[in-house]
């Protein structure tokens, strides 16, 4: 499957639109559509559960999209946040310099400076891919500003935020001293952010607007590599590790086990490992599969100068293996970036030691919610030469709809709206009367629905397996109950038979 055939079957099912299409379309902008919007909700209310709700040690805050531009001056967006960029010296369109030459020289530019670029150019005599001379690349600020107040003025210059973490660091001390954390202890967000990206490109991976989900995670600066929570189904767990020495030798990922990666010196901090077996984990649990992920480390000259040491999971999707979570360890970078610009104090007093101290971000897990809508549609897209359709197999965590309800002819409409009528309340149901009964199980297969109910003129209904197409009767006074158990994780063949041997 291509990125074409992908958008189009999300525009078709109604899950992604092109922004504005109407007018031609605005590049790097996405509409999501009915069931779209219901995949994203899930797969952040997923998120937001595990990261905050069923753990005693992360609290939430939601910050604003625009706020006091000194953040951006602290935290070196204002003067470094840029791209290199490439002209066409005759047409005069821009490009990203590091994907021209990733795509004609197959190599990672990652780290490199205008000038190595510049140089690569002219030893491979590259051109525009309009078959144009390039000019000298140059680098390009990616936030987009904009005016606050009545009137446009130098002071009042704000930019759209380019990432959500920096609201973190801001809102840290309020934080601390409103909430009963203590060390250490994360701060999750999910929200927008906008990067004036020079070449959008594969569909909605790289977006000019997008979501993020992060959460910094802030620990005693004596304890940056002490991590109490680790247990040994943790340290034995196995993923495919691509270290920084591996890349320079150019070795592929192997799999191992992470307190083993640990033990060899190639994850640096216990916090790495237990938060890269967390995320890892989670990607899991919607529906990722392992083969698909690897853990591969930033190489020495590509790590962000804030970074002790980063990680990125990577997904391999169809156009090959890029960044969807990354996992940075910020040290106390951004803190004391902060306590240079605002001339306040951030240390807080930890109760444990009895000491102020300025806290550090051991582990940033920030993934976008693109990125990962585009994961799951990956991996959960199949094309069944059996049924003649496609197959939509999401996670039921993440299904936007998740019961169908079927009347097998026109005659028992009243009776399946009943059955209809029966679970609403309880689950997220689509009534479908439209043509026959194999056609509705396609249409549903689509769009990803897991159980189909078909009501007939006898006693139960019918329920419609869509991984497996099996079918299993079931009385309508046993149907919550089996609706229920299976959205709590219980396989639908031990379900019915199960409620048969008790009948």
């Amino acid at each position: 499957m291509n990125l074409e055939q992908l958008a189009a079957f999300c525009k078709q099912k109604g899950i992604i639109f092109n922004n504005c299409e109407i007018y031609g379309g605005n590049r790097g902008f996405f509409d999501l559509g009915p069931l779209g919007v219901e995949i994203v909700k899930n797969i952040k209310d997923s998120w937001w559960k595990t990261h905050v709700q069923q753990r005693e040690d992360v609290v939430g805050i939601d910050g604003p999209i625009i706020s006091n531009p000194k953040v951006w001056k602290a935290s070196g967006h204002t003067d470094n946040f840029a791209d290199i960029l490439v002209e066409d010296t005759v047409t005069n369109e821009r490009y990203r310099a590091d994907h021209l030459l990733e795509d004609a020289l197959d190599i990672n530019c990652d780290g490199k400076t205008a000038q190595q670029m510049n140089e690569l150019i002219k030893i491979n005599k590259l051109k525009s891919p309009n078959g144009n001379p390039l000019g000298v690349p140059k680098a390009f600020n990616l936030m987009f500003s904009t005016n606050v107040g009545p009137v446009a003025s130098e002071e009042s210059v704000a930019y759209l935020r380019p990432e959500t973490a920096q609201l973190i660091f801001a809102a840290y001390k309020d934080v601390v001293d409103s909430s009963r954390v203590k060390l250490p202890f994360g701060i999750a967000q999910i929200g927008k952010a906008f990067r004036n990206e020079i070449s959008p490109r594969n569909f909605i991976f790289r977006c000019r607007e997008f979501e993020q989900m992060e959460l910094e995670y802030f620990c005693h600066p004596d304890k940056v590599n002490q991590c109490d929570l680790l247990t040994d189904e943790i340290k034995n767990y196995e993923i495919q590790i691509w270290s920084s020495d591996a890349q320079l030798a150019n070795e592929d990922h192997k799999v191992m086990k992470l307190w083993d990666a640990h033990e060899q010196g190639i994850i640096k901090t216990q916090w790495h490992v237990y938060w890269l077996y967390f995320e890892h984990s989670w990607l899991r649990s919607i529906g990722l599969s392992n083969l698909r992920m690897r853990a591969r480390q930033h190489l020495p000259d590509e790590k962000s100068h804030y970074a002790l040491d980063t990680w990125d999971i990577e997904y391999r999707y169809g156009f090959g293996w890029k960044e969807l979570e990354g996992l940075a360890n910020r040290t106390d970078y951004d803190l004391k970036a902060h306590i240079a610009q605002s001339k306040k104090k951030l240390d807080i007093f930890d109760e444990e030691t009895k000491q102020k101290v300025i806290p550090h971000v051991v582990v940033e897990p920030s993934i976008g919610v693109s990125r990962a809508l585009l994961a799951v549609l990956t991996e959960a897209y199949q094309e069944s030469a059996e049924r003649g359709n496609i197959i939509l197999k999401l996670d039921r965590k993440l299904v936007p709809i998740q019961v169908a309800v079927f009347p097998l002819v026109n005659k028992v409409h009243d009776k399946a709206r009943e059955v209809y009528d029966l679970i609403k309340d309880q689950f997220i149901v689509q009534y479908d009367k439209s043509g026959s009964v194999g056609k509705r199980y396609a249409r549903s297969d689509e769009t990803g629905v897991p159980i189909c109910v078909t009501v007939d003129f006898e006693d139960g209904v019918t329920l419609r397996d869509r991984d497996t197409a099996q079918q299993y009767r079931v009385a309508l006074d046993e149907l919550s109950y089996v609706l229920f158990q299976y959205y709590a994780g219980k396989d639908l063949k031990d379900l019915a038979k199960k409620i048969e041997k008790n009948d």
